[in-house]
């Protein structure tokens, strides 16, 4: 039986009308994510066309899903609304605060030590607001998801980037703020600009050593990062509907690494088995009865260049196992002798240390199984491991039906190590090394889905490969970054020459799911009993502070805070790992402000300059510096600012301490939503060169603030230590909506005025 079930059925029964009147409306065919966009809109039945990239709609979502890390801050939001109980479903999953050092049961027993109170107060938060939690150990957030709660056709939005996960069951799940998910809790509306649509055509079958992995990594080529920025993937063809249902999650979940507000497949018969699977039958009887809306009508996929402003085709057939990395998740090389190649030329280790399998990306009981039968293989061919072998199962159910069914204990003959059914290495949450800055130069391998510097291990000398989990297992095996499991042979303990076969394995347990315990608590019906406790004198959680406006006069005589250089996503802006223990507490996390930002200036991380007493200090040390002295900063930056994560801390932070606007050549979309909603200023450059004048000492004058309006350009005075000017224009996505939130203060500000009216 699915979890609100109810709920799904009435998405289900309004739907055929939606869509036919979304149809009419748009006077053409339409694709899924059309059918799941304008079935979702916030005034129910559509009335009007909207216009893709440029248009703000208001939608109503299904459903929220926020993990621990970042569930801490939008909960604590939340406890401002004076909203007794939240608004559509919601769950909180504690998988980010388990750190991975010497295996599931120590490492899980240290995180319910060394975390208590974080988790005793999601537990209890969520239990007085109805949220459905699931304890430490029960799973990633979004492998969890997927077994208990995607749905085709449905629309839910998430605390974390690769939410879209979810989009391997045809939903469209988009990754977002707390504040965002703040208001959709509070019962208002979600506010998103109507998406561009990008199309991927597959064609053939894959086969042998190639993995739905392989897919995700070859579109993150073309594509690049940044490609899909404001668009919605939609994956069709027949090759699509030979993938597993998990092989669409993982396909979806990567598309977060290219910028793409969600990726999606249209349902099919790989979903109903699943759905089936996971002991969800009546949602897969219910999702039949409307199959011809979980899906592109079909002279979409016919004509697909009419309806997709891009479109990409993919032959599975040739498509070969891809190795991408190292520091971006875009950099594909093929496995064996091109990154021989590649790695001589740019000098990166060719030894392997570890191999990682896991993370919400790649930890289905499909991917545990393939992974395991090269693990057999290695027994059986009497081959030792040459590097070390890390598995992260995906839920508390993955883990329990592979240890049940041999999966398990085959890695652990390699001496593998198994750690805790959590985010773990992928996230920082990795206790690799005593000292991570001065840790040697290395290559790792991983199923996960991000690989820039530090990410893992927090080493910045470690270059880490983005593969699928069959090929993480071989390459760990042989210890060579350029094995090729396809052609290369290796020598066993008895001296003798051997080859892998192809990997096998179970799209779904031939035996069935099962598990004990998965680790589920449902909430109270009446909360309103329940005792949130935060201790006053708690390093790990602090009551918010409802944020002041920023009044017009303060953006006169601004002054530059860092001018980051090249790639600064949230990790440089928040980063994580050590990190995330301070997540719920805004002052102590702030501590970690830009830090890991270069600053343009000396090329140095957290070393800027205060140009109130000319000396140089750390990021927020010069930020608290400024806001003590009455002086607000800004921020300047390049292209795709606020890349990966979605969280909001990277801009709590910067408004904590005193930064009025952040000045860039582009922004990631989540990112650039997290500043309005903390009643910042979020500016790109008109002239992208403009940025090349900003210098250290530069003071900003925001000279036409006071009209500052939708579809109208800010126009700043940058003041030069020498008395020099120049008179720069900024762009801005602001509306009416997003105006008013910056004029109170915060998008949260707004909430509790309307509330309290």
């Amino acid at each position: 039986m699915a979890f609100d079930i109810d709920m799904i059925k009435e998405v289900y029964a309004n739907m055929a009308k939606r869509v036919d009147e979304a149809r009419n409306i748009v006077g053409k065919p339409l694709t899924l994510s059309e059918k799941i966009l304008y079935s979702h809109l916030w005034d129910g039945t559509p009335t009007k066309a909207f216009t893709r990239g440029k248009d703000y709609v208001d939608f109503a979502p299904d459903r929220i899903a926020c993990q621990d890390a970042t569930a801490q801050m939008a909960l604590l939001q939340f406890m401002q609304a004076g909203k007794p109980k939240v608004a559509v479903p919601t769950t909180v999953h504690c998988d980010h605060l388990i750190q991975a050092k010497s295996g599931a049961t120590a490492d899980l027993k240290s995180a319910n030590s060394t975390s208590a109170e974080v988790f005793d107060f999601l537990e209890s938060v969520s239990n007085k607001y109805g949220i459905g939690f699931w304890k430490p150990g029960a799973g990633i957030i979004h492998q969890v998801v997927l077994e208990n709660y995607a749905f085709p056709g449905g629309m839910m939005i998430g605390t974390d980037s690769h939410t879209v996960n979810a989009g391997g069951l045809g939903m469209v799940a988009i990754g977002v703020g707390g504040a965002d998910a703040v208001d959709v809790m509070a019962g208002m509306a979600w506010e998103l600009k109507f998406p561009k649509l990008i199309g991927v055509k597959l064609t053939g079958t894959i086969s042998g050593w190639t993995a739905p992995k392989d897919v995700i990594l070859k579109v993150a080529e073309i594509l690049t990062v940044k490609g899909g920025t404001g668009a919605i993937v939609e994956y069709f063809g027949p090759g699509a509907k030979s993938l597993s249902c998990t092989g669409k999650g993982t396909i979806c979940n990567m598309g977060a690494e290219i910028g793409a507000t969600t990726s999606t497949f249209g349902y099919d018969e790989s979903m109903e088995r699943y759905l089936r699977a996971t002991d969800r039958a009546d949602i897969a009887d219910a999702a039949n009865k409307v199959k011809e809306h979980l899906t592109a009508d079909a002279e979409v996929y016919a004509n697909p260049e009419q309806y997709f402003d891009e479109v990409i085709e993919i032959d599975l057939t040739a498509l070969t196992p891809l190795l991408n990395g190292p520091f971006t998740p875009d950099l594909s090389t093929k496995v064996g002798s091109d990154m021989t190649k590649k790695a001589t030329e740019h000098d990166w280790p060719l030894a392997v240390e570890w191999g990682l399998i896991g993370s919400c990306t790649n930890s289905s009981y499909e991917d545990l199984s393939r992974a395991s039968s090269i693990a057999q293989q290695a027994i059986d061919k009497g081959l030792k491991m040459k590097a070390e072998l890390g598995i992260n199962p995906g839920s508390e159910q993955v883990r329990y039906t592979a240890d049940r069914d041999g999966i398990l204990g085959i890695f652990e003959k390699l001496d593998a190590k198994i750690f805790t059914n959590a985010c773990g290495p992928c996230i920082g949450q990795w206790a690799r090394y005593s000292d991570p800055k001065n840790a040697p130069k290395n290559s790792i391998v991983h199923s996960f889905n991000r690989n820039f510097a530090k990410r893992a291990d927090g080493n910045p000398n470690t270059h880490a490969f983005v593969a699928s989990p069959e090929i993480t297992a071989a390459i760990a095996i042989s210890g060579r970054l350029d094995f090729n499991p396809m052609t290369d042979k290796l020598i066993n303990e008895k001296g003798e020459e051997v080859m892998f076969d192809e990997p096998t394995g179970w799209e779904l347990p031939p035996k069935g799911f099962e598990v004990e315990d998965a680790g589920y608590l449902a909430p109270d019906e009446d909360g309103s009993g329940v005792v949130v406790k935060v201790a006053s004198d708690s390093e790990r959680l602090q009551l918010l502070e409802p944020f002041t406006p920023i009044k017009d006069e303060s953006l006169m005589g601004a002054k530059l805070l860092i001018k980051a250089y090249g790639k600064c996503t949230t990790d440089h802006i928040s980063m994580a790992g050590p990190w995330l223990r301070f997540r719920g507490h805004l002052d102590n996390i702030s501590n970690n402000c830009l830090i890991g930002a270069v600053n343009a200036f000396g090329h140095k991380t957290n070393m800027v300059k205060n140009q109130l007493t000319g000396e140089y200090g750390g990021v927020p040390d010069t930020a608290r510096a400024y806001k003590a002295a009455g002086v607000r900063s800004i921020v300047v930056g390049d292209h795709n600012y606020g890349e990966g994560s979605s969280r909001e801390h990277a801009a709590m932070e910067p408004r904590h301490l005193g930064v009025a606007a952040v000045l860039v050549k582009s922004f990631a979309r989540i990112h650039e939503t997290n500043l309005k909603k903390q009643g910042m200023l979020g500016l790109t450059f008109a002239n992208e060169n403009d940025y090349d004048l900003i210098q250290e000492d530069d003071t900003f004058n925001f000279l036409d603030i006071a009209e500052f309006a939708p579809d109208k350009q800010l126009t700043i005075e940058v003041v030069h230590a020498d008395g020099s000017k120049d008179v720069i224009k900024a762009n801005h996505t602001y509306n009416d909506a997003q105006i008013r939130w910056y004029r109170e203060g915060s998008a949260l500000n707004v909430i509790k005025k309307e509330n309290a009216a």
